[in-house]
């Protein structure tokens, strides 16, 4: 059943003054509200950007309007703690080449893309993963060539970190760059090279449509606020700025990290609120260049680490002294090293409060022991983490026992041993590495293929709202409290158990609940979604 209103406040509507006491009340009644300091509410009064009021129904005070909840839940709304919008968008607008079967499929499909399109396109697919194929090789340059017509083409793999390219990209980057492959799957420097290529293809319109696609599809999901992860090799500077142009207006929020070494004061100056993110300590399981202190089961390397220790260090100390967070994409256990001793090199030298209290964070940390993780507690670095990776790719079968076996397949993305000595989790999607999916990601992180390191409801889903708000230094969002930003997401729900949905059967073999469906998504009062106006 829907929620039903009298005057609701329109989706994309104007931001609330500074002032809220002034401002209409909205009240919430009806529902359930996940509020751990007052576990009985079931309504709130939104006045402004600010939740006024939150109780029991029968003591609600009066309201300009009133929305009866009809049973739904309410929560603090999602932040998603790593995205690229603009791939995500187009990925949503385009060629979506997950779930392909084998080379032969992806050529079935690229070919039916690209038909009709004009001669000078660049084809843009994203997502095949050849770990699942009988015969694991993909396309080469010849016969990506032969399906697109001659037209240039940029196919990269689920980790984004790899792609296939047809002969008209591929000549366009330097055979010398690391990665570069006659076949057409270029790694590396080599495909950093040809992405820069391929993105800066789209138009203006291209780029704002993908945008706004990728976001309002975000806010669909009960999701307020994303970090936006740019920098050389992942985009340029043109779709970074734009993307965060977009924050607020009628969507969700958006914070952004400029992942490139060295440029703290340029992050600052793109409107950056870190230089981090994707910079890149390292590469990917999936395209093998993740940096491993043991080498691949499946291939004759250790992967590729992109930073010493001493750039490491005079990154962070730049980050520290000019007030800006700092960061760094690491999955493989050598990567992270190389990163913790930069982390203690900086620490010697502009102390270790300076750099706790910056609050530094590491993108993905998937390969740790006991002793990385002692190092991100003891620096204060949070981790950005994205349980659907151990989902999609990790337990004794998946792509990551093919990668490393299956005793570090069943080790990697430790999601419980971190949370567990009280490491700050900020949880997203990568998208589109993964979809935009936070229900999914929380029960993910509760059912890790490895049960010593799942987490219960509570804290994944922590990890999914107020997490990624403690990752930007937003302390007091993504709690439902009187004086707290009136953000927050309604959901149809199959029960509710300790304030929050069942994600799980009750028994191993009974059926698993269907994840909530978001009626509404609210950011500091305003609804930037709406099911019923969608």
């Amino acid at each position: 059943m829907g929620m039903s209103s009298d005057h609701l406040p329109p989706a994309g509507g104007p931001a609330s003054s500074t002032d809220d006491s002034s401002a209409p009340g909205v009240l919430y009644r009806n529902g359930h509200v996940y509020s751990p300091g007052d576990p009985t509410a079931d309504a709130l009064l939104v006045r402004g950007g600010t939740i006024a009021w939150l109780g029991e129904t029968g003591d609600a005070p009066a309201a300009d309007r009133v929305v009866d909840l009809n049973g739904a839940l309410v929560t603090p709304a999602f932040v998603d703690a790593h995205m690229h919008t603009t791939s995500t968008g187009v990925t949503m607008l385009g060629l979506d080449l997950s779930g392909t079967g084998s080379a032969d499929e992806v050529l079935r499909r690229v070919a039916d893309f690209a038909a009709g399109m004009p001669g000078d396109a660049v084809v843009i697919g994203h997502g095949w993963d050849e770990s699942g194929w009988s015969v694991r090789q993909p396309p080469t340059a010849v016969e990506l060539d032969r399906a697109v017509g001659g037209r240039r083409a940029y196919l990269s793999q689920a980790s984004v970190h790899s792609a296939v390219v047809s002969t008209p990209l591929l000549v366009q980057a330097d055979q010398s760059l690391a990665g570069w492959n006659g076949e057409g799957w270029l790694r590396r420097d080599a495909h950093h090279a040809v992405r820069e290529v391929a993105m800066g293809s789209l138009t203006v319109a291209q780029r704002r449509e993908a945008q706004s696609v990728a976001l309002r599809h975000a806010a669909s999901l009960g999701i307020a606020a994303v970090h936006e992860c740019g920098g050389p090799g992942t985009s340029s500077e043109d779709d970074f700025t734009s993307v965060l142009a977009c924050s607020g207006q009628g969507l969700p929020e958006v914070y952004g990290y400029w992942g490139e070494l060295g440029a703290a004061a340029k992050a600052r100056e793109l409107g950056a609120v870190g230089a981090g993110g994707d910079l890149y300590a390292d590469g990917a399981l999936g395209s093998q260049t993740a940096h491993l202190r043991v080498p691949y089961l499946d291939a004759d390397t250790s992967g590729h680490g992109y930073l010493s220790a001493e750039q490491v260090a005079r990154h962070l100390v730049d980050c520290t002294r000019l007030g800006v967070q700092g960061g760094f994409h690491a999955i493989g256990d050598k990567a992270i090293a190389t990163v913790m001793a930069g982390f203690g090199l900086a620490a010697a030298e502009v102390g270790m409060d300076a750099i706790r209290d910056a609050r530094h964070r590491i993108e993905h940390v998937e390969i740790v022991d006991k002793q990385l993780i002692a190092g991100l507690v003891s620096f204060g670095v949070v981790a950005s983490m994205q349980p659907a990776f151990d989902r999609l790719w990790g337990g004794e079968h998946g792509m990551y026992a093919q990668r490393l076996g299956v005793t570090r397949s069943m080790g990697a993305n430790p999601i419980a041993a971190l949370a567990g000595v009280g490491v700050t989790l900020a949880f997203g999607s990568d998208s589109p590495v993964t979809p935009l999916d936070p229900w999914g990601t929380v029960r993910a992180a509760m059912t890790h293929h490895n049960p010593v390191y799942r987490v219960g409801i509570r804290t994944a889903f922590a990890a999914h709202t107020r997490g990624g708000w403690r990752a930007v230094c937003r302390d007091d969002e993504g709690v439902l409290a009187p004086g707290a930003p009136a953000t927050f997401a309604v959901w149809d729900v199959e029960a509710v158990a300790d304030g929050l949905p069942v994600l799980l059967g009750a028994g191993a073999e009974d059926p698993v609940p269907a994840l909530p469906v978001c009626r509404r998504t609210v950011l500091r009062g305003e609804v930037i979604f709406d099911s019923e106006q969608a």
